[in-house]
């Protein structure tokens, strides 16, 4: 119940606000959490019936239907697999373990069991990367030849920010590649297609940080003795589609500056699409026939974009971070009252992870990795 476990547990709360018309009602029934006290204290926020520190009392509560996982990495694969095999459907967090094979032994489990499973890949969810997708798969760009992505942050900028889990390899995994640039991959993916190879490059520029003097929820100031950090701060890779086209994808969580600043540039032979999530709901578009000096237009998104008209009734009215993670509630819930999945599957997070690992083995050979 740190700051995803909120943003997952508002998002029950308001998601029939925004969708009334979901065949399926949620109620919040069941919150683990180890840390003493914090699932008492979210249990008495946001109405949870009962309140554990075992997650396991979790998959053994028979009133308990479906579960969201948002803890570290380490234990996606352990809690995903166990709460799918004992019946539950799960919408998991990404990047859904510590590398391909967590991510697929979690798929399998879900496939096994025959339940839903939805990962947390919310930047698809924004309107106006609904919006960019409908006009790349219409052909308004002609065909796709390059692209930059990019996800820049400042969370891990500070040399006093505490050595969590996120920096240690067994619990956090890849660094700045499972957490940001997994993204990235997702956004490629569900924009411009699959990923025939690629060729990275990792950084590590902040190589100490003070052990935490206490639990950590997001990222807090460290106090005690300096440690090693043990996953990259920093990775840039070449992809190369399988439609033909180019990409660079940049990641950092070390960037001074820059607060949040992901977003995407697509180049066709007939047109581009910029977006900043920084301002969620433009998207700059140059769309025509005119090759050379062609103008650049902001559009506002709005109705008809994606799931804007749940949220706002008019173009130019802002929707904000917590409004994907409830379009990604809606998702789980259709999944599971459908049958038949919606948004991002188990699928899609193997297929990331199989990226992620593939650039990790480029930047430690330095070589092309074909997938």
């Amino acid at each position: 119940m740190g700051w995803m476990g909120r943003v997952h547990a508002q998002a029950y709360v308001r998601v029939r606000h925004h969708f009334p018309d979901l065949p399926l009602r949620p109620e919040l029934v069941a919150v683990a959490d180890p840390e003493p006290g914090r699932a008492e204290e979210a249990a008495a926020r946001f109405g949870f019936a009962t309140a554990t520190r075992d997650w396991r009392d979790v998959a053994e509560d028979p009133t308990v239907a479906a579960v969201s996982v948002t803890t570290p990495n380490f234990l996606h694969r352990e809690v995903g697999a166990t709460l799918a095999s004992a019946g539950k459907h799960i919408w998991i967090e990404k990047p859904v373990g510590l590398s391909s094979e967590d991510a697929r032994a979690v798929a399998g489990a879900v496939a096994s069991a025959g339940v839903a499973g939805t990962v947390g890949f919310n930047y698809r969810n924004a309107p106006a990367v609904a919006a960019a997708r409908e006009l790349i798969s219409g052909g308004r760009l002609g065909l796709i030849t390059h692209a930059r992505f990019r996800l820049f942050s400042d969370y891990a900028a500070h040399p006093d920010g505490a050595l969590s889990w996120r920096y240690e390899r067994e619990r956090g995994g890849n660094g700045v590649l499972g957490d940001l640039a997994s993204h990235g991959v997702d956004l490629v993916r569900h924009l411009l297609g699959e990923i025939d190879s690629v060729v990275a490059d990792t950084a590590v520029f902040i190589a100490e940080r003070p052990r935490p003097s206490g639990a950590t929820a997001g990222h807090t100031r460290g106090a005690g003795p300096l440690g090693r950090v043990q996953n990259e701060d920093y990775a840039c890779a070449q992809l190369r589609l399988a439609s033909g086209a180019r990409v660079v994808l940049e990641a950092s969580r070390v960037a001074v500056g820059a607060q949040n600043d992901y977003g995407f540039e697509i180049h066709g032979t007939e047109g581009a699409l910029s977006w900043d999530f920084r301002r969620m709901n433009e998207l700059g578009t140059s769309l025509g026939s005119a090759y050379q000096d062609q103008p650049v237009s902001t559009v506002y998104v709005g109705p008809g974009d994606g799931e804007y008209a749940a949220f706002q009734p008019g173009a130019a009215n802002a929707m904000g971070y917590d409004d994907l993670k409830v379009i990604e509630a809606c998702h789980f819930l259709r999944s599971i009252a459908s049958g038949t999945s919606h948004g991002a599957t188990l699928e899609d997070a193997v297929r990331t992870a199989e990226v992620l690992d593939s650039m990790a083995r480029s930047a430690r050979t330095g070589t092309w990795v074909t997938l």
